[in-house]
């Protein structure tokens, strides 16, 4: 007797071609929602990019052109914009002070940063998570709000139109800490507990084992640092008082009455913003490292 179910043989005897028929219908709609989206993020793209794109070429263009059209399509280039900004002392001088601020920020914070992450990631003391958690609240107070404060202590300290002034203030990072902390805390304890045993310091377990296996979050934290400190003008402009001591930032803010050109001044522009371009371009690998690692972790 026989038990077969129909419902099955008729599915079973349906045409291959019918069924492929329902599928490259399918593959067709995929690659043109796929196709309309890179239009779409094209677009926008296009859109967000004009405005560096058209800082690019005013720098590169003649005084005398000034028009939108001629910006865009003319065939005239000079680097006449550039060589008279750096020809500039007080621009190298700010070029310098960007520098000092930035790079020595980037060190001291990832130092402190880490060190501090060690010690609420991997160490036991009193009130330790409410510590952090209170820490990192600091987050979520505007720094608009201690400036006046900050600055008034400053001043008591002889530290306004200094370099330890500019820096000091900005080395506790909560942001740092946090990211740090976070990131320690996947680190095996099997690894500090056999360092411990064959008697290793505090000092070389952080240096010699947290430290190098912290390389791509300390990359990623080091260039938003960079960026930070390069690109920030309200604390600057607050301690550096005299031309002397500005950041470059500040100092192309003084420049939009002294300059003669819009070209020259879109020219300055680039000189600040081609520093943070460099350095995302060749540690960005870092950032999709740590981004990975951190996934895996997680």
């Amino acid at each position: 007797m026989s038990t077969a179910n129909p419902a099955r043989e008729a599915v079973a005897t349906v045409p291959v071609r019918e069924t492929g028929y329902i599928d490259s219908t399918s593959r067709v709609s995929r690659p043109m929602k796929t196709i309309l989206w890179h239009i779409l993020l094209a677009a926008i793209a296009i859109v967000m990019a004009f405005p560096f794109v058209a800082m690019l070429l005013m720098a590169f263009r003649p005084e005398s052109v000034v028009a939108l059209s001629d910006i865009l399509f003319s065939d005239q280039f000079t680097l006449d914009n550039f060589r008279m900004n750096l020809r500039n002392d007080s621009m190298v001088r700010w070029i310098f002070n960007s520098f000092v601020y930035s790079l020595v920020s980037v060190v001291l914070v990832l130092l402190l940063a880490s060190m501090a992450g060690y010690a609420f990631a991997k160490k036991e003391f009193f009130a330790r998570d409410k510590i952090f958690w209170l820490f990192v609240a600091m987050l979520v107070v505007p720094s608009q709000v201690t400036l006046v404060p900050l600055f008034i202590l400053l001043v008591q300290l002889d530290g306004a139109n200094t370099y330890w002034g500019l820096i000091v203030p900005t080395l506790a990072n909560a942001q740092g800490v946090f990211l740090m902390r976070q990131y320690i805390r996947g680190i095996p304890d099997d690894l500090i507990e056999a360092a411990k045993l064959d008697g290793a310091s505090e000092f070389r377990i952080f240096w010699q084992i947290i430290l190098p296996l912290t390389i791509p979050v300390q990359a990623t934290l080091g260039i938003f640092v960079f960026l930070w400190h390069w690109n920030d003008f309200l604390w600057p402009l607050i301690v550096a008082q005299s031309n002397e001591m500005r950041t470059l930032t500040v100092g192309l803010a003084t420049l939009q009455s002294l300059v003669p050109s819009t070209n020259s001044m879109m020219a300055a522009a680039a000189i600040s913003f081609a520093p943070s371009l460099l350095i995302f371009i060749f540690a960005q690998r870092f950032i999709v490292q740590s981004i990975a690692t951190a996934g895996i972790k997680g």
